[in-house]
């Protein structure tokens, strides 16, 4: 079948329904081909993925050693179902997970994305309250927190609390006690950097001492509430949200789907505080960006309250058709592989680095209300007003007008509202990230005019 440009751009625009998009106001961009962190259009223009291709490519696109895995893969066996059977590569996998994985996290149960990690996570924690060895079966609630976003289906939505995606499935969801979102930024009055921390751990430990006999867990995702606008926790938080669900007998549910495999500068968040989770969500840089894989990490008092006789019904009744699929199995290792042998984590503080000189010196633009940055994670926010932090009507498209802008200047940025999110992939060279820094600087000045 041969089809022309205009052919490819119009069944796009007319039939593929994408995420996330008005389709009414989509213009195609179709993307042809890539190279390390760059993607190539139909017309053979390059842009530098400012945003790791929705926040999963890590080792760049193409890498030989990925494409390598996979092939090989493929002529031992593309699919093995994971309900009563395995294969060498996904059990090999897992073991390497659970040996990089925070101590204490020994079992592995894998789903094909980053919402159905979550689902799996909810699920398992509510089982768990019914069949361990001190049951607590009113244990039925979560608590989570304001603005996060822990994926697209019913569970991981409910949990979630971006109102603009959710508000309209309200009566699909099941109830949360939500907690207001732990920023740095239009904190509450009397609240400084300094005491933001204990203000938000006091929240939390008020809420648990008054609902611990009904919750079955908290969830939270580490150090960096990704679609919330790239919104930095305090320090210490997470060590005190992992001491208060441990004083008051919760599960804990750490989402890692964004921030985990080296986003923060480590392989995990979790790490910066020493912090093991009952729960340890994956997904998104599992596979170094290549294809749908995801994973649930937990502990040995979990799994142990799943184990007895067929007839007990302890079972997690709970599966993916492509969960742990061989051929993602095989390109995960493969980017654990290159994450030793190409030194990806050690080269990440020059990147680090460089990043926040770039966010200085936009940070001191009008219209830039606050910069915040994890690792290789950034969000800068615009707003009306720098003194007062109001907002931007997000009508407007601020933060579309400045990555449109970006994009002539060939640097790919999808935005979250008014913040624009930097968000590489770790291959990413200093070069590179002085250009999206020049485009970045660039489109906010063009978006105010």
């Amino acid at each position: 079948m041969t089809e022309s440009r205009n052919d490819l751009e119009r069944w796009d625009r007319e039939i593929v329904w994408h995420a996330f998009t008005q389709m009414a106001e989509y213009e195609p961009l179709v993307i042809d081909r890539a190279h390390g962190c760059w993607l190539v259009d139909l017309d053979g223009r390059e842009y530098l993925d400012g945003v790791s291709s929705l926040w999963c490519n890590v080792h760049g696109h193409v890498h030989p050693r990925l494409n390598a895995a996979i092939r090989q893969q493929l002529d031992q066996v593309a699919h093995v179902t994971s309900l009563g059977m395995s294969n060498p590569t996904t059990v090999r996998l897992a073991k390497r997970l659970v040996e990089i994985a925070p101590d204490g996290l020994g079992h592995v149960f894998f789903s094909s994305d980053g919402s159905s990690a979550i689902e799996v996570a909810l699920k398992m924690a509510f089982q768990y309250w019914r069949q361990c060895p001190n049951p607590g079966p009113q244990k039925t609630k979560y608590i989570a927190y304001g603005d996060a976003y822990h994926g697209d289906t019913l569970g991981s939505v409910s949990v979630g609390g971006v109102d603009l995606f959710n508000e309209i499935f309200r009566p699909l969801l099941f109830d949360v006690i939500r907690l207001p979102s732990p920023t740095c930024y239009r904190m509450p009055p009397g609240v400084t950097q300094e005491t933001a921390c204990d203000f938000y751990l006091e929240q939390l430990q008020r809420c648990l001492a008054e609902h611990h006999e009904q919750i079955a867990a908290v969830i939270i995702e580490p150090l960096v509430q990704g679609a919330a606008g790239m919104v930095v926790h305090p320090r210490g938080l997470l060590t005190g949200i992992r001491r208060l669900t441990r004083q008051y007998g919760v599960l804990m549910i750490a989402d890692e789907v964004a921030v985990g495999f080296g986003r923060t500068g480590r392989m995990f968040a979790c790490e910066h505080e020493q912090v093991t989770p009952d729960l340890l969500c994956l997904g998104k840089g599992l596979t170094g960006g290549y294809l749908p894989m995801a994973a649930t990490l937990t502990t040995g008092d979990v799994w142990q309250a799943f184990l007895g006789h067929y007839a007990d019904a302890r079972t997690f009744f709970h599966g993916h058709t492509y969960g742990g699929n061989p051929v993602a199995a095989a390109v995960s290792l493969a980017s654990l592989e290159v994450f030793q042998e190409e030194q990806t984590l050690e080269q990440m503080p020059a990147k680090i680095d460089r990043l926040a000189e770039h966010l200085k010196r936009i940070a001191g633009l009008e219209h830039v209300g606050d910069v915040r940055q994890c690792g290789l994670m950034a969000g800068v926010e615009l707003v009306q007003d720098c003194e007062t932090a109001e907002p931007y009507p997000w009508q407007e498209q601020r933060g579309i007008r400045a990555c449109h802008h970006a994009l002539q200047q060939g640097v790919w940025l999808r935005p979250l509202g008014n913040v624009i999110v930097i968000m590489p992939p770790l291959s990413i060279t200093l070069d590179e990230l002085d250009q999206i820094g020049q485009a970045v600087y660039d489109g906010i000045l063009a978006a105010q005019k």
